[in-house]
């Protein structure tokens, strides 16, 4: 009775563990669990479960079928919290809150790059026209969160510009994108730090003008969406880690080789017509190659939005990445 009793815990211990591990189904069939957020920076990640890239690299690699379960959440913290729980596999966020999470031993590494794309800081008030303009005023500023990727650019560009980075925190208000754009053309708030599409959207707003410092802070050729994976996947599942880097790059491949076909499967989830997509996606880029990871995470060590700044580049990601 005490060998079945304790091979019974045994087996409850590893079904518990394997859930949401790269994990397996009733039938053994491994699973993974990706979290994605909104937004055109994302697409890569819409073309991949659409045409199942991963699941296809798995099969061709193992011979095997494997289950992806696609989730869409709101923020980069929402998806540290899936990864430590053990709920998710996989996350995708801006470069500054993968970064935190890494310094904060979450549990994972980055795996890819995913997209690079422009920022801005755009006003609806004539007379912003500079960050003295700014600071020390009561001018609300919307980011889509306290830490995230768009906070931290604006803080860079502060810093670069020679103010304090941490100058306009006091001004800073949460809102989702499309609500941040919303108030900000209602005028309920003086500015709006966001990305694509609305950064476009805005621009298009004659009534609105943009602060190009933030712009200038980190540019579309550095790392803004990444792809973080547990290391519980890139250590006990390596066929599923593999398939999920393969898929991804596939993913990025055709979006670069075939522009316009991708538009068709994206402009739905993006809430884009199909000409303004394709015109969209063609102002961003996409790679699986980091660029200026380590850089930014210096300025958030020297800064003090990160406590620890490890070695190298090599700590944030796994072995098969390319970039700095």
């Amino acid at each position: 009775m005490k060998k079945k009793l304790l091979a019974m815990l045994m087996a409850c211990s590893l079904a518990i563990t394997a859930c949401g591990q790269g994990g397996g189904t009733k039938d053994n069939t491994e699973t993974i669990d990706i979290a994605y957020q909104y937004g055109l920076a994302y697409a890569p990640l819409i073309i991949a479960k659409e045409q199942g890239l991963i699941e296809k690299a798995y099969k061709e690699k193992t011979g095997k079928e494997i289950k992806v379960n696609w989730h869409q959440m709101n923020s980069g913290s929402d998806i540290n919290v899936g990864i430590t729980s053990g709920s998710l596999d996989v996350g995708f966020m801006g470069i500054a809150p993968a970064i935190t999470g890494v310094t904060k031993k979450v549990g994972y590494k980055i795996f890819t790059n995913l997209s690079g794309q422009e920022h801005c800081l755009t006003t609806n008030d004539e007379s912003i026209k500079s960050f003295d303009d700014l600071i020390d005023s009561k001018h609300q500023i919307a980011v889509v969160n306290v830490g995230s990727i768009q906070h931290i650019i604006l803080a860079k560009a502060l810093h670069d510009n020679g103010y304090d980075a941490h100058s306009l925190d006091s001004n800073l208000v949460v809102m989702k994108h499309p609500d941040g754009m919303a108030s900000l053309e209602s005028g309920s708030i003086a500015c709006h730090v966001t990305s694509s599409p609305y950064i476009y959207m805005e621009r298009e707003n004659e009534n609105l003008t943009e602060l190009m410092e933030v712009n200038e802070a980190w540019t579309k050729d550095n790392s803004f969406i990444v792809g973080v994976a547990s290391e519980k996947l890139y250590n006990n599942s390596k066929d599923a880690y593999d398939a999920l880097s393969t898929g991804i790059s596939d993913a990025i491949d055709y979006l670069n080789n075939n522009t316009e076909d991708a538009a068709k499967i994206t402009h739905e989830y993006n809430g884009n017509s199909q000409e303004d997509e394709l015109k969209y996606l063609q102002l961003g880029k996409y790679t699986t190659k980091t660029s200026g990871v380590y850089d930014l995470a210096t300025f958030m060590k020297e800064n003090d939005f990160i406590e620890e700044l490890p070695e190298s580049y090599n700590d944030f990601v796994f072995d098969n990445v390319e970039g700095d």
